[in-house]
C-alpha cells in the first residue's frame, strides 16, 4: 500500500479526522485549525485548501475537498525550514519529518560536486525537501590532497588525518583551484558557498575574502562556521565574527554565521551584541543557533589540537562522548591517532546548571536568530571508527550514535522554549523556524519564497499539531529516539505523516536548487 493509499485509509477509519463531503473544490482541506501565517501575522481559525500541492485558499468559509482533515483544536502552521542540517540519508531525513521539518539544507558544509548530490538524493525516497551549498572545505581538500571530491560525508571524514588543508595557506595557484572548485558547485545550482573556516583555521583572511567575492559574483550568499571558538582573547570566536561581518559590509552579500550558540560558548552576550549592531548598521549578516548545550564534531576537528586546547575550551576530557559513553583521555587520544574522522559529541555547556542554561537561551530568545538544528548524520560504531546509517529501518535502532539535536531541535523549540518554560510565544517560535530560514536565502534561492509561509499560492508544506502532544524522546544517551506530536506534516499537500504516524514510503520532497524552479 503506498504512502497516500494509507493516508486515504487513516482517514476513513478515524472519524475524529474526517467530515464527509460530496463536493470536491480542493485536493485536500484542513478544516477548523488555528492557522497561523508567521508574514501576514495572521492567526485566527480558518480551513485551508489545497490543489495541485500549493494553498490554494486561506479562508473563514466552508470549503470542500476531496479529503478532510479536521484540525479543531490545532495549529496549522508552515513546515519548518532547517538551513543547518548534515543528515543526508533516508533514516536522518524521516527523524527531521517527526519533528516538523519540511525542508532540510547542508548549507554550513555544504558538497561537491553539486551535481553529483543532487543525483544522488534524486535516487533515494525522500519524504522532505533537500538541496546543498557548494563546500568550500571540499575544494580545499580536493586542492591539497589531489583527491577529487565526493559528495558524501566521509570524504570529510576521511581528510582529518591530514593537517595541510587545515593549517596551511593556500598559494596563489591552490586559491586558484579552491575557487574553481566551488565555482563549478555555483554553476550546477549549489545554494550559496559553505564555509566550514573552523575545520581550516590555518587559511588566510585573503582566502575567505575571496570566497566572500566570489558569492558576490554569483549574487549568493555564505554560510559559516566560524574560524575560532571559544571565549577567551586571542583568537576568540568574537574576533572571528568581526572577520565574517567585515567581509560581509565589504561585498554586501549575506553572511550567515552559523550557531553562533556553540562558537560564542559563554561570550554569547557580547557575541550577540556584535551581531545585533552590525544588523543594525545596514551589514548583511544573519545568525543560526540550536537549543542545546552539546557540539557534535569530528574528533580530530582543528579546535581540538594545539598544545592549549583543553585550557582555551576550558573543557576536559570527559566532556566527549561517543555513542553512549563519556570518554577517557586514552579513548579520546587513541581515536585522533586511529580514527580522527570520528563524530563525537562534546558538552560545552551544562543545561542542568541554571547560569550555563541560561547562555543557552540568550541565543535562542533573541529575535534575530533563526532555529537551525546542525542535525548530523547518524552513525554505526565499527572497529574503524563510525561510518554512516544507510539502511532504511524505522524506527532507527538506539545502537546508532547520534546527537539529539538531529532528533528533536524543533520540537525541543515548542516543547521547552513555548508550552513548559514561556521563553518565547508561539508565533514568534514559528516564524524563526519558517519565515525567517525562508527569508535568508529566498534572494538567490526563488523556490524558497514560496515557502515558510501560510497564504494563498505558497507551497503546501504544512504542519498539524496539538502543542500539548509535542514530545522530544532523543537524549544524549539514545539520541535517534524520533520526535512525537506532529499529527500530519504535509510537503507539497501529500502527508508524510497522517495521524501522527510516519508513512514509510512517501516520497514528495524536492530538490532545492539554483536553476531549479518547483
Amino acid at each position: 500500500m503506498n504512502a497516500f493509499n494509507r493516508f486515504l485509509c487513516c482517514l476513513v477509519v478515524s472519524a475524529a479526522a474526517v467530515l464527509p463531503v460530496f463536493a470536491a473544490e480542493y485536493d485536500l482541506v484542513i478544516n477548523n485549525g488555528r492557522v497561523i501565517d508567521p508574514e501576514t501575522n495572521f492567526d485566527s481559525i480558518a480551513n485551508v485548501g489545497i490543489r495541485d500541492g500549493v494553498i490554494a485558499v486561506v479562508t473563514k468559509d466552508e470549503i470542500n475537498g476531496k479529503q478532510i482533515i479536521n484540525a479543531t483544536g490545532k495549529i496549522v502552521a508552515p513546515g519548518f525550514i532547517d538551513l543547518h542540517s548534515h543528515g543526508l540519508n533516508i533514516g536522518d531525513y524521516r527523524l527531521q519529518a517527526s519533528q516538523g521539518v519540511t525542508t532540510a539544507l547542508e548549507l554550513e558544509s555544504g558538497v561537491l560536486p553539486i551535481s553529483d548530490f543532487y543525483e544522488g538524493q534524486a535516487s533515494k525516497n525522500i519524504p522532505i525537501h533537500y538541496g546543498a551549498a557548494a563546500a568550500w572545505t571540499f575544494g580545499r581538500i580536493a586542492t591539497f590532497t589531489g583527491e577529487e571530491p565526493e559528495a558524501t560525508p566521509t570524504y570529510f571524514q576521511a581528510a582529518q588525518g591530514r593537517s595541510d588543508w587545515k593549517e596551511d595557506l593556500a598559494t596563489p595557484e591552490q586559491l586558484h583551484k579552491i575557487l574553481a572548485e566551488i565555482e563549478q558547485g555555483l554553476k550546477e545550482g549549489g545554494l550559496g558557498i559553505g564555509v566550514n573556516a573552523g575545520y581550516a583555521p590555518g587559511n588566510g583572511h585573503f582566502e575567505y575574502y575571496s570566497v566572500a567575492k566570489l558569492a558576490k559574483k554569483y549574487g549568493v550568499g555564505t554560510y559559516t562556521h566560524t574560524r575560532f571558538a571559544k571565549g577567551t582573547e586571542r583568537n576568540s570566536a568574537f574576533e572571528a565574527f568581526q572577520e565574517l561581518i567585515a567581509n560581509a559590509a565589504a561585498t554586501g552579500i549575506n553572511m550567515h554565521i552559523c550557531h553562533i550558540n556553540s562558537m560564542a560558548q559563554k561570550d554569547i552576550h557580547n557575541s550577540l551584541e556584535l551581531f545585533e549592531n552590525a544588523k543594525a548598521n545596514g551589514t548583511t549578516v544573519t545568525a543560526g543557533t540550536y537549543p542545546w548545550g552539546a557540539a557534535s564534531t569530528v574528533v580530530k576537528a582543528a579546535v581540538f589540537t594545539g598544545p592549549t586546547w583543553k585550557e582555551d575550551l576550558e573543557t576536559t576530557y570527559e566532556a566527549f562522548q561517543l555513542g553512549k559513553k563519556r570518554l577517557t583521555k586514552a579513548e579520546f587520544d587513541d581515536l585522533q591517532a586511529n580514527a580522527p574522522g570520528t563524530f563525537i559529541v562534546w558538552h560545552f555547556l551544562d543545561a542542568d546548571k541554571p547560569e550555563e542554561l541560561a547562555l543557552i537561551d540568550a541565543s535562542v530568545i533573541h529575535p534575530q536568530t533563526i532555529i537551525e538544528s546542525d542535525a548530523m548524520p547518524s552513525y554505526v560504531v565499527t572497529e574503524s571508527g563510525a561510518v554512516p546509517y544507510e539502511g532504511d529501518a524505522w524506527p532507527l535502532s538506539d545502537d546508532l550514535i547520534n546527537h539529539p539535536r538531529s532528533s528533536a531541535s524543533f520540537t525541543k523549540i515548542l516543547q521547552d522554549y513555548v508550552r513548559d518554560r514561556q521563553l518565547l510565544d508561539l508565533q514568534t517560535a514559528i516564524k524563526k523556524m519558517s519565515l525567517m530560514p525562508a527569508q535568508t536565502i529566498e534572494g538567490f534561492v526563488p523556490q524558497m519564497k514560496k515557502k515558510g509561509r501560510l497564504q494563498a499560492g505558497m507551497d503546501a508544506d504544512i504542519l498539524v499539531f496539538n502543542l500539548d502532544d509535542i514530545k522530544v524522546n532523543a537524549d544524549y544517551v539514545n539520541a535517534v529516539r524520533a520526535s512525537e506530536g506532529m499529527s500530519y506534516v504535509l510537503v507539497m499537500g501529500t502527508p508524510v505523516i497522517a495521524n501522527g504516524e510516519l508513512l514509510l514510503d512517501a516520497a514528495p520532497g524536492l530538490p532545492i536548487r539554483r536553476d531549479q524552479q518547483n
